[in-house]
C-alpha cells in the first residue's frame, strides 16, 4: 500500500487535521513566520502559516464572504475599509466587489504572503494583480496603522493568524481601543476569532475585550472545512448598529457561493453553548 505524503495542523495536542498532499510548491522562513504552500487531494492549493491552515482554493469563500459581506452588508453607506492581515487577497476581493465603498486600505505585516499569493493563489488574490484604483495595499504594522488615523474608516476587518506570532497584539483591548478611534462614529470593526470548539479560551477573552470597548458586541460562525473543527466564529464590535436588528442593504454584489440575506441574520442565530461560553465563561470542551 503506498503510503501518501501529508500535512497536519494541530489544533491542540490531542486534535488535528490531516490532509493529503501530491506536491510541496513552496516554503520558506520571513522574519515573521514560516511560509508553506502544497497542493491537497481534498482542498487544492492550500496555504499555511507557522503550521496553521489558513487559505485553500476550494473552500476559501467560506471564510472570505462572511468575514468580508456580513459587515458590509449591516452598515448602511461603507465607503472607507481598513483590511488588516489578508494579504491573500481574498478579503480585498470581497470588500471591492461593494460598489458603495470608494477606499479600501490592506495593511499586511509580511510582504512576501502578498508576492506568493499572487503567484500561487491567482483566484484568490486576483483584486491584487490587477488592482482597482480603490484599492492600496501596504505594507507594515496594522497595529500601528490604526493607531495612527483617527475618524477615519466605516469598517475595519481583522483577517489575521492566530493569536501568537504577528498576530498576538490584534487580539488585545489596547488594539480596539485603536481601532475604536479610528473609526466613524457609526463605524465598526469585525475579526476572526478562532473555533468556538477547540479554542474556547481565545472566543471568550475576545468578546469580553470587544465589550470592554465597544457599546455593541455580537459574535456569528461560518462553516471553514480547513478550520478546526469547520465552525470558526467571527466577532463585531459596533458603535452604532446592532446586527441583530440592523437593516440589510440591498446592493450587494453578486453571485455568492456561501454569502445570502438569510445568513445575514442566521448566523448570529448561536448555539446554547456558544452563548454559555461568551456571556458565562462556560466551557463545554
Amino acid at each position: 500500500m503506498e503510503t501518501k505524503q501529508t500535512v497536519t495542523e494541530w489544533a491542540n495536542d490531542h486534535l488535528g487535521l490531516t490532509l493529503a498532499i501530491t506536491k510541496r510548491l513552496h516554503e520558506e522562513q520571513t522574519p515573521f513566520q514560516h511560509i508553506e504552500i502544497v497542493e491537497t487531494e481534498q482542498y487544492g492549493r492550500l496555504l499555511i502559516l507557522d503550521g496553521v491552515f489558513q487559505t485553500s482554493v476550494k473552500d476559501e469563500w467560506t471564510y472570505h464572504e462572511m468575514i468580508a459581506h456580513v459587515p458590509l452588508m449591516m452598515h448602511p453607506h461603507p465607503e472607507r475599509v481598513l483590511i488588516i492581515g489578508g494579504g491573500d487577497g481574498g478579503v480585498a476581493r470581497e470588500v471591492c466587489r461593494h460598489e458603495c465603498v470608494k477606499q479600501v486600505d490592506l495593511c499586511d505585516i509580511d510582504g512576501r504572503v502578498i508576492e506568493l499569493s499572487k503567484e500561487y493563489f491567482p483566484t484568490i488574490s486576483k483584486v491584487l494583480l490587477d488592482p482597482p484604483k480603490k484599492l492600496h495595499v501596504h505594507v507594515g504594522d496594522g497595529i500601528a496603522f490604526a493607531a495612527a488615523v483617527k475618524d477615519f474608516y466605516d469598517v475595519i476587518i481583522i483577517d489575521c493568524s492566530d493569536p501568537i506570532g504577528p498576530g498576538e497584539g490584534l487580539f488585545t483591548r489596547e488594539f480596539y481601543k485603536s481601532a475604536k478611534a479610528a473609526l466613524r462614529e457609526d463605524g465598526l470593526i469585525v475579526q476572526q476569532t478562532e473555533s468556538p470548539i477547540v479554542q474556547q479560551k481565545t472566543v471568550h477573552d475576545v468578546f469580553a475585550a470587544m465589550c470592554d470597548v465597544f457599546p455593541i458586541v455580537r459574535m456569528y460562525f461560518s462553516h471553514v472545512p480547513i478550520y478546526p473543527e469547520c465552525m470558526h466564529s467571527f466577532m463585531i464590535g459596533s458603535k452604532k448598529y446592532d446586527p441583530l436588528t440592523a437593516k440589510v442593504r440591498e446592493d450587494g454584489p453578486q453571485p455568492m457561493k456561501y454569502y445570502n440575506k438569510n445568513i445575514q441574520k442566521s448566523c448570529f442565530a448561536l448555539p446554547n453553548f456558544i452563548k454559555d461560553l461568551i456571556y458565562k465563561g462556560k466551557y463545554s470542551f
